[in-house]
This record gives structure tokens, C-alpha cells and sequence, in this order.
């Protein structure tokens, strides 16, 4: 891959990072395999998903979304934060709002400064708000809400959130029903109304430092059904997010921050 040239930058939004790659000035086609690889952190560069910019028909610019393990999302919060911040630092675009595309669909970002980047991340689809599912080996019933923002979403409320074994309960949750190409599954812990701690487990990666999209999904089921008011701190290990959501038939609206670590030439 050295022969490619590939000119890339790693990012990361509270944690969660990405290598984001030009592939408007330069040809960057790879196959999964090789995604997977890149995405090693002992023996590539490490993060949790790769950004490659393309041309849109549609909008400003086009994303596409690869997991760690070479699969391709839909959609990522916290990447289209980066996304915006590397287009407007690197001069592709001169506005401070402008608009993405991605295989969900279209986000339209605004940039106040590089730690307050905000997209509108479309109206959320909920399928079901709270719904009592019944996990392996578990004789009690548990309650998760069910929806899409555009990629598939289970929330769990909970207490004690450092002593939940996340892994093998979001392994449990998305192999329901409800998510026949497996979900982002968050557990929240509720602090106040207006603000909650955040772990989840990200489909095709595993569990990460932050995840932009699985905030809003806990932000908006906190607030239908009546846990949380409209505009939500969402705290992960590394940082916070903040996510509005007026209710049924609203846009819902993330905003954080967006770093560059370093660039490099694969």
C-alpha cells in the first residue's frame, strides 16, 4: 500500500478516531481486508473508522464509512464532525455551513469553532420506545428502546455503569429481531435530566471511546420517554457531547468537538 501514496490525516471527537482520506485529488479504492489492517493498532495505525471523501451529487460532499473491520456504515457522528473540520481547515470549502452526504442521507454541518462543530442528524426513526426483550440465560425480561438515525440503534437504561459487562449484553441485544444487520447498542446512565454518562458498543468495531450517532439515539430515548429534557449533556470517558431533540418529527442535532492528531502518507 506504501506505493499508493495515500495522504491521510487521523482525527479523533472525544476519543472516537478516525483516518480521514481525501479521495477527491487522490485515488484512495481499498479493500476490506486492507481496511482491517490499516485499522490494527499494534500493527497499523489504529482507529475505529476510515472517512474517504468523494464527490456528491447531492450535496457539498460525499463520506463513505468503514468500520475497523472493513465493513461500510451509514452514517457516524463524530466522523462528520472531523469531516467538516479537516474540508474547512484544509480550504475545500470557504462556508462554515455546508452539507455531507453519506449512505444515510444528507447532514447539514455548522462550524462555530473546531471544539463546537454541529450536524443536524435527521429525524430519528423509533420503532420501539421501550420494549422488554428476553436476553440468553437472563430470567428477567430487559427493557431497551429501539430506533435509527439513519444507522440501527438499541439503548439500555442502567446504574452502576463501570459494572456492566457491556460486551456480552450488546452481543445479546443486537442479535434480536429488531436489528437484522446488528445495531449500536449505548448504556446510559442517567445523572440529572439534563445530562448522562454514555458507553457503548459499535456495530463492526466494538467498544469505543464515544459515539456521536448512539448519543442522540440516548438523548432521544431518554426524552420519549420522559427520563430526559431537550437538550442533553452525553458524557463519555474522554469528553461530552451535546445533543438537542424537540421531540416527535424533529431533527435531532449533535454538537462537539473535532481534533487532528497528526497526517501521514500510507
Amino acid at each position: 500500500m506504501k506505493k499508493n501514496g495515500i495522504q491521510f490525516t487521523k482525527m479523533h471527537g472525544i476519543g472516537n478516531d478516525f483516518v480521514v482520506i481525501n479521495g477527491m485529488s487522490q485515488r484512495a479504492s481499498l479493500l476490506s481486508a486492507e481496511i482491517a489492517a490499516l485499522a490494527n493498532r499494534h500493527t497499523g495505525i489504529g482507529f475505529d473508522q476510515l472517512l474517504v471523501i468523494e464527490p456528491s451529487k447531492k450535496a457539498d460532499f460525499f463520506c463513505r464509512i468503514f468500520n475497523s473491520d472493513g465493513s461500510e456504515a451509514e452514517q457516524c457522528g463524530n466522523g462528520l464532525r472531523c469531516v467538516a473540520r479537516f474540508l474547512h481547515e484544509n480550504g475545500l470549502v470557504k462556508n462554515a455551513s455546508f452539507d455531507i452526504e453519506t449512505k444515510a442521507g444528507i447532514f447539514p454541518v455548522e462550524i462555530k469553532d473546531y471544539d463546537h462543530v454541529r450536524v443536524m442528524m435527521g429525524v430519528p426513526v423509533i420503532s420501539e420506545p421501550l420494549v422488554q426483550v428476553q436476553l440468553n440465560g437472563q430470567s428477567n425480561k430487559t427493557e431497551i428502546s429501539v430506533l435509527s438515525i439513519g444507522n440501527p440503534h438499541a439503548v439500555l437504561k442502567i446504574t452502576g455503569l463501570q459494572q456492566v459487562n457491556t460486551q456480552s449484553l450488546a452481543s445479546a441485544i443486537a442479535s434480536q429481531h429488531y436489528f437484522p444487520h446488528g445495531a449500536n447498542v449505548g448504556f446510559m446512565e442517567i445523572v440529572q435530566k439534563d445530562h448522562i454518562r454514555l458507553r457503548t458498543i459499535e456495530r463492526g468495531v466494538g467498544e469505543t471511546l464515544a459515539c456521536g450517532s448512539n448519543a442522540c439515539a440516548a438523548a432521544i430515548a431518554g426524552v420519549k420517554n420522559g427520563w430526559l429534557a431537550p437538550k442533553v449533556q452525553v458524557e463519555f470517558s474522554k469528553g461530552s457531547l451535546w445533543v438537542e431533540w424537540q421531540g416527535d418529527g424533529r431533527a435531532v442535532y449533535l454538537t462537539g468537538p473535532a481534533a487532528v492528531v497528526y497526517t501521514g502518507e500510507l
